[in-house]
């Protein structure tokens, strides 16, 4: 049985006081108690240092990306290594999320690259996929998700240092939602994508996360869609409310 991850990606969001503040309201949510799922909050890199030395037990503490050099040190202005994001308390790291794929034109091989420097650096690769509205409505979403899967996860991944997360891009932050028919298909042909890339048995245990305006209103429903191992929270995560709802949905 595949444990449900509820992950928070807050994006470029949250200053010192009231991130810190954040922080702590998820880890006081989770401090005692034996949650039936498995809970991960990726501050910005301002943050992503103190975040992780707060005291806490069971909530994960990711960075939203890494750079592609294999160095893990040297003259990359402006980049944080694998290494150096491992050192300061990170367990995970967001990868190929959209908005890197289309603002700083991401492709499947950089992802790759990145996602491989995560695990060899220890830490668990949350690779983003997700196709276009544009793409969608060309009837290309399937094809964009396993094509992205080939060219975006390292041959080397496993359901202890690799999660999948699929967000459709044009349901980020505007309200829209496929349908729980669509969040199935796409997620089941993930699984099988999974399937042929890494065999059966790493792509049975391996979690798919599904993004994509997430909140306490939906949660239940998206959540209980076949193949949906949790969720991957934008907005949402910024607000303890919500993301807690949403987390309690699972309960």
């Amino acid at each position: 049985m595949r444990r449900k991850l509820i992950a928070g990606n807050w994006k470029m969001n949250e200053l010192k006081t009231e991130g810190l503040e954040l922080a702590q309201a998820v880890f006081d949510k989770c401090a005692g108690q034996k949650l039936p799922f498995d809970v991960l909050i990726c501050p910005p890199m301002s943050l992503l240092g103190m975040v992780a030395d707060l005291p806490h037990e069971v909530v994960g503490v990711g960075s939203q990306d890494v750079a592609c050099t294999t160095k893990s040190a040297g003259a990359f202005t402006g980049d944080v290594s694998a290494t150096m994001v491992k050192d300061l308390g990170a367990t995970h790291t967001l990868v190929g999320h959209s908005e890197r794929r289309t603002m700083h034109h991401e492709t499947d091989e950089v992802v790759c690259q990145k996602a491989l420097n995560a695990m060899n650096a220890g830490l668990t690769a949350v690779v983003c996929i997700g196709e276009t509205e544009i793409e969608r409505e060309n009837g290309e979403a399937l094809t964009v998700v396993a094509r992205q899967i080939k060219g975006s996860v390292p041959k080397t991944a496993t359901a202890d240092n690799c999660v999948i997360a699929y967000e459709p891009v044009w349901a980020i932050g505007t309200g829209k939602t496929p349908t729980t028919e669509d969040v199935a298909e796409v997620h089941t042909a993930i699984r099988q994508e999974l399937t042929s890339l890494l065999g059966e048995k790493i792509a049975s245990q391996m979690r798919i996360l599904y993004g994509g305006s997430v909140k306490p209103s939906n949660a239940k429903e998206l959540l209980s869609v076949e193949n949906v191992d949790g969720a991957l929270i934008g907005g949402a995560s910024l607000k303890i409310e919500d993301f807690w709802g949403i987390a309690a949905t699972q309960l």
